[in-house]
């Protein structure tokens, strides 16, 4: 209940603050390429149910289906000049505050998967919906998507067993350092899941 309410303020104050800039940023993703500044993607929360996420749209419209599909990396040409800054910056997360709000997602937790990736967890991997997804969380303050899929399982994992104010409250501070580097943004060599996203 205290997490829930601590998200319920963090998102709602968010929100509230970001809207100018949320609402510049989408006009701008507009003005550099056709089709609808937020992107809409069905991900997997807490007991696997399904929900739909809401992020600033950083690649051309449909790029999921050209080119090399959910696999992006540094240079990926689908990628728009606006995408590149907002993915550096992580502003094309803001509006997964409104999945916060909503109650499918919590300012911390492990990040959420797509159903394909569901579908091939092990039993021991099911542990990681256990928990609402995040915003952020302990794998993505260890490399995100640069971290070989079975790592960040694992680091979700043990998040989900060890997880606390305290422990929350230590990701969020790293997690400023993170956006400030840019690490971990992108699959590499040996990220991603099944070494493709």
């Amino acid at each position: 209940m205290i997490k829930r309410a601590l998200d319920i303020v963090i998102a709602g104050v968010g929100t509230l603050v970001s809207a100018p800039l949320v609402a510049l940023l989408a006009l701008a993703v507009r003005l550099e390429s056709p089709g609808h500044p937020i992107y809409t993607q069905t991900r997997i929360g807490r007991d696997g149910r399904p929900f739909t996420i809401y992020k600033l749209r950083t690649m051309v419209a449909g790029a999921e289906f050209t080119g090399a599909g959910l696999a992006i990396n540094v240079g990926d040409d689908r990628i728009t000049r606006m995408g590149t800054f907002l993915r550096r910056t992580s502003l094309d997360e803001l509006p997964n505050l409104w999945n916060v709000l909503r109650g499918e997602m919590s300012i911390v937790g492990p990040r959420p998967t797509i159903p394909v990736q569901v579908q091939q967890y092990t039993e021991r991997e099911r542990g990681r919906l256990a928990v609402k997804p995040g915003i952020t969380g302990w794998a993505q303050i260890h490399g995100r998507a640069s971290l070989p899929w079975a790592e960040r399982i694992e680091l979700d994992l043990w998040y989900v067993e060890h997880r606390s104010l305290a422990l929350d409250a230590r990701i969020l501070a790293r997690t400023v350092a993170m956006v400030l580097t840019g690490h971990g943004l992108y699959k590499g060599e040996t990220g991603g899941w099944k070494g493709s996203l």
